[in-house]
């Protein structure tokens, strides 16, 4: 620990301003010609990023400085930040140096701190006094840095309207423990919601999950019935095919290519992982059914895939 406390809004100034705001403070020469295309950009892009770097060793130095400060010298610094639309919003300072914290506590031999700061955003996430802005910054940067110690912080915003994405990308960058946040929500989830959640459980490949992706199929929701297509065959568990061929062959129109293509794929993957048997049965299925000639190239694949199954 620091035998001096830091002094985190001094630290966080020390980052540059941005190019737009050294550019405002700059007199125009008036015998220097505008760039020719300042002004066919858009007003709010101004011509310039938000930042100019801070030197590595620098900034390096800030974030040990802060880290070294604990738990303390984090909450400090988030309460720093502002949602750019705040009254009191002054810079992006804040902000950007809590991103560069949570990229260096990924760096080797920095587990400790990582959990700490992850530990951190995390439990904030619950503060009343955080704008909805600020917690999504802080699920942003545990999309970064966090872990387990994170996804159930993370799982209580799943089905919020406006957190619910970043919630979703952040334990899908977890990975570890996020599937039974994401099924818990998928149980009471509506709408959009659902679709999203359903997919998650394909990424994550969370082999608990086949009964309720099988259930999803059904769902009233097309999005969801194609996410959930989707998920299943990305698990590649031999089980799903006749649920899925089911699904497929009731479907109609656009829904039905798709839902077929999730076939496909999961006797692709069934193939690949040496279920000769299971992967010929789903493509004898798909060239005895897709008849229609809107549906000869299902019938070509599957025919070239029982041959070089032979």
């Amino acid at each position: 620990m620091a035998t001096t406390k830091p002094d985190i809004a001094a630290l966080v100034d020390q980052m540059p301003e941005t190019d737009k705001e050294i550019a405002a403070k700059q007199k125009p020469d008036p015998d220097k010609p505008e760039p020719p295309d300042r002004k066919r950009r858009p007003d709010n892009y101004g011509g310039a990023s938000k930042f100019t770097g801070p030197d590595p060793e620098t900034a390096n130095k800030i974030f040990a400085e802060i880290l070294a400060g604990g738990k303390e010298s984090i909450l400090e610094l988030i309460a720093l930040l502002r949602d750019p639309s705040d009254a009191d919003f002054k810079n992006y300072k804040a902000g950007y140096v809590l991103h560069g914290l949570a990229l260096s506590v990924g760096g080797a031999g920095k587990e400790r701190q990582r959990r700490l700061f992850a530990e951190t955003l995390a439990a904030q996430l619950g503060s009343d006094k955080l704008s909805k802005a600020v917690k999504g910054f802080l699920i942003r940067e545990l999309q970064v840095a966090g872990g387990q110690e994170a996804v159930g912080s993370l799982g209580r915003y799943l089905l919020d309207e406006e957190l619910g994405e970043y919630a979703v990308q952040a334990l899908l960058a977890i990975r570890e423990g996020a599937a039974p946040q994401v099924r818990k929500a998928l149980a009471t989830a509506k709408g959009t919601h659902r679709s999203a959640l359903v997919q998650a459980l394909g990424v994550l490949r969370d082999s608990e999950s086949v009964a309720v992706l099988k259930k999803a199929l059904g769902d009233e929701g097309r999005e969801v019935r194609l996410a959930a297509a989707w998920a299943l065959a990305n698990l590649g568990d031999a089980s799903s095919a006749d649920a899925l061929l089911k699904s497929a062959d009731a479907a109609e129109g656009w829904e039905r290519v798709q839902q077929t293509k999730a076939c496909l794929v999961l006797a692709e993957k069934l193939l690949a992982a040496g279920k000769k048997s299971e992967a010929v049965r789903i493509y004898r299925h798909l060239q005895d059914t897709r008849t229609d000639s809107s549906e000869q190239h299902v019938r070509d694949v599957a025919l070239r895939a029982l041959q070089s199954a032979r």
